[in-house]
């Protein structure tokens, strides 16, 4: 059975990211990527710093701006991907289950 996954803001529940479990939103080590068409970027800002992963590539992170000031690295984005990741470039990934400033609905 498809189930619906979403991913809303902690301060406020404003949705920031929801679709069905599918090709276009799937599991990944624990984490949740979306297909950019199903994430409301309207309080999301991709930023310059990055992480580079030895197995997955470069991805850049995504702050959530709100009007008490700017939460950091709620989500990532893999730009640059490594053999056998190519499923995850340009994905919006946020954590999943409950973290400092999201929550897995």
């Amino acid at each position: 059975m498809l189930r619906e996954i979403s991913i809303k803001a902690k301060h406020d529940q404003a949705t920031l990211a929801k679709g069905v479990e599918t090709q276009s939103v799937f599991r990944l080590e624990g984490n949740w990527y979306f297909d950019q068409a199903v994430v409301d970027m309207h309080n999301l800002r991709v930023t310059e710093r990055t992480y580079v992963c030895p197995h997955k590539g470069t991805c850049f992170w995504i702050d959530l701006v709100t009007d008490n000031g700017t939460i950091a690295d709620v989500a990532w984005m893999y730009t640059i991907v490594k053999p056998n990741y190519e499923h995850i470039k340009d994905k919006i990934a946020f954590y999943g289950g409950t973290r400092h400033a999201t929550t897995e609905a």
